[in-house]
């Protein structure tokens, strides 16, 4: 729950790194809520109206965030947030996701420090 209210904190914070785990665990919390409101509208039928308006207005209040942090979590691969993009072009979602599995980028990039906190270079071998 940590990584979901860390999001909402830095809600409108498109610079900076996230962590895999704070984009998934955003992702999943998010998911939660949104099919709990929607399943409480659909099970009060014409009494459920009122939660049909809260259903929208949580994914109106969530969009922002949910652009952030998908933002940051490229930033982290060391990716432009324009990359975000490929979510309108057909199988970019696929793209994206692919995206978002990937480990950080090891040290510093130009986005900011590695937010794991580790500071190694790639060592070859």
């Amino acid at each position: 729950m940590d990584w979901y209210m860390l999001v909402w904190r830095r809600f409108a914070e498109f610079n900076g790194r996230s962590r895999r785990s704070e984009y998934w665990m955003f992702a999943l919390f998010n998911c939660i809520i949104f099919f709990a409101l929607c399943v409480a509208a659909v099970a009060l039928g014409k009494a459920g109206v009122i939660f049909w308006g809260v259903c929208a207005l949580y994914w109106l209040a969530a969009i922002i965030p949910t652009i952030a942090v998908g933002v940051r979590r490229l930033h982290d691969i060391g990716m432009n947030g324009l990359w975000l993009l490929l979510a309108f072009v057909p199988l970019g979602n696929l793209v994206l996701l692919v995206f978002f599995c990937l480990d950080s980028t090891p040290g510093p990039n130009q986005y900011g420090p590695n937010p794991k906190g580790i500071e190694t270079a790639i060592v070859a071998s």
